[in-house]
């Protein structure tokens, strides 16, 4: 089960504590992964416990030509791409009265339009092999929202709606389109926070904790599996009832 043998992978941002653990489960069931982020010596750290079928590729994906890069650096050194894993991404927060147009345009840029240029640039080869997994990671304030992240919450909600569009799409080709939603995960982000600001955001979650990237990316490794494939247009939310949507 949940076997990617002979399967390529791309995960972006896989510098991060989410990215990371998703390279992992994929790595882990078989997939070849390349592994894309702006920060170059996580990324060489993560192949290094890697090993074998990782590669790395440095990529800011606030550059409009970073997308059209990346996949052809995974068509090149594997021959093909399966699976995309679209993770990548920033906060620039602030009320929405004191937004600069800055902040709004280069959330929106890395968190929802470099999702939509790698998806069309992997689409070619996906839809000539019949057989593709395109994954979002989305978040679950893309479905609430949040004060202080209108440009945050609108790029989540973005890929949410371009999910779906792209899932209609390409079905008919063996391709499926799907999006992770987590929650409160415990990351580098939420490390910053105090003991008190962590034990009050827990109050809110049924299952009482925090979740672990492990958690998000089990989910992703289903999506990117072929046990998954009659779900499509699907968000998956890894909330612990935080939201239930």
């Amino acid at each position: 089960m949940f076997d990617l043998n002979g399967k390529a992978a791309l995960v972006t941002g896989a510098s991060g504590g989410i990215g990371g653990a998703i390279a992992r489960a994929l790595h882990g069931a078989g997939a070849k992964v390349l592994l894309a982020g702006t920060k170059v010596d996580k990324l060489t750290t993560l192949k290094e416990v890697l090993g074998a079928r990782a590669e790395i590729a440095a990529a800011d994906l606030g550059d409009p030509a970073a997308a059209e890069t990346l996949i052809k650096a995974a068509d090149e050194r594997f021959g093909q791409l399966d699976i995309l894993i679209n993770n990548a991404g920033l906060t620039k927060d602030g009320l929405a009265m004191r937004m600069k147009d800055e902040d709004w345009a280069k959330v929106i840029e890395v968190d929802l339009t470099a999702g939509f240029r790698l998806a069309r640039a992997a689409l070619r080869g996906m839809m000539k092999r019949r057989w593709g997994r395109i994954i979002g990671i989305g978040s679950v304030v893309g479905s609430t929202g949040n004060p202080g992240q209108a440009n945050y919450a609108a790029a989540k909600a973005g890929m949410i709606g371009m999910t779906k569009a792209l899932a209609a799409e390409v079905a008919s080709r063996g391709i499926t389109v799907n999006c992770v939603a987590p929650g409160f995960i415990a990351t580098a982000m939420t490390d910053v926070l105090s003991t008190d600001q962590k034990a009050k955001l827990e109050t809110a979650i049924p299952l009482g904790r925090q979740g672990t990237p492990d958690e998000v990316a089990a989910c992703v490794l289903f999506l990117a599996s072929d046990e998954s494939r009659y779900v499509t247009g699907h968000t998956l939310h890894v909330n612990g009832g935080l939201a239930m949507l």
